[in-house]
């Protein structure tokens, strides 16, 4: 695909691997709506970038939303579509883990109601995380949902084709939703990495390119990418 003239709509735009890509499609030419509940901590965004607002929860809305901006050519996703819970299965408040699954709803929404949009040849990406084949402890929730993510994606592929769909599965990735400063942030990426091959939390760009590569390459289609310095081999 050459993105360059291309209507590209990217949820969970205004922050994170989101933003980070919604930056690189529109440094490549594409005009990208870039979309989260609170679009105002995007900050200033470069030219090519329009900033709205929508719940991947909310049917309605995103029908009303993609009815508005269609028909385009990329539709991605990392928003996260709530909270996550997380720490041992067998202590967990089941509310918690129930509400972890908003995520795996919000994309259900988004392909539903933003496929029959899609140009002929468009590509859909969507981000799990690696959690989904190698969890670490306390991530059983994060486990279980990439998974229902991944297996959703295989599945959907033939059904929508020739539109393509893909996942990227980033590992640590250093993005806002880690609250931490200073020192306790440098420490938190140093020991969750230390038995990585690279031995460092991965920046938002490098996750985004990721998915530019599943963008772009239209031979690619049903599988995950990841990006994750090696967590699947630790």
């Amino acid at each position: 695909m050459d993105i360059a003239g291309k209507k590209a709509i990217v949820f969970g735009g205004t922050s994170g691997i989101g933003l980070a890509t919604a930056k690189q499609l529109a440094a490549q030419g594409a005009e990208v709506i870039a979309i989260s509940r609170n679009p105002d901590k995007a900050g200033d965004v470069p030219a090519g970038i329009t900033l709205k607002a929508c719940d991947v929860r909310d049917k309605a809305a995103l029908e009303k939303l993609f009815a508005e901006c269609a028909p385009f050519d990329i539709l991605v996703s990392s928003a996260t579509g709530g909270s996550r819970s997380a720490g041992p299965f067998l202590d967990m408040d089941m509310d918690a883990f129930q509400s972890s699954f908003d995520k795996l709803w919000g994309y259900a929404n988004i392909i539903r109601f933003g496929a029959e949009h899609l140009t002929e040849n468009g590509a859909i990406v969507v981000v799990s995380g690696t959690p989904a084949r190698n969890p670490k402890p306390g991530q059983i929730s994060l486990s279980a949902v990439g998974s229902a993510v991944e297996a959703l994606v295989r599945g959907l592929a033939n059904e929508i084709a020739p539109r393509r769909i893909n996942v990227m599965s980033p590992g640590f990735i250093d993005t806002p939703i880690v609250d931490l400063k200073g020192k306790d942030r440098e420490d938190l990426y140093s020991n969750i990495t230390a038995s990585h091959a690279v031995k460092r939390a991965g920046t938002a760009e490098e996750a985004a390119k990721g998915i530019m590569f599943l963008i772009e390459n239209d031979f690619v289609t049903g599988t995950t990418v990841d990006v994750d310095g090696g967590w699947l081999l630790a």
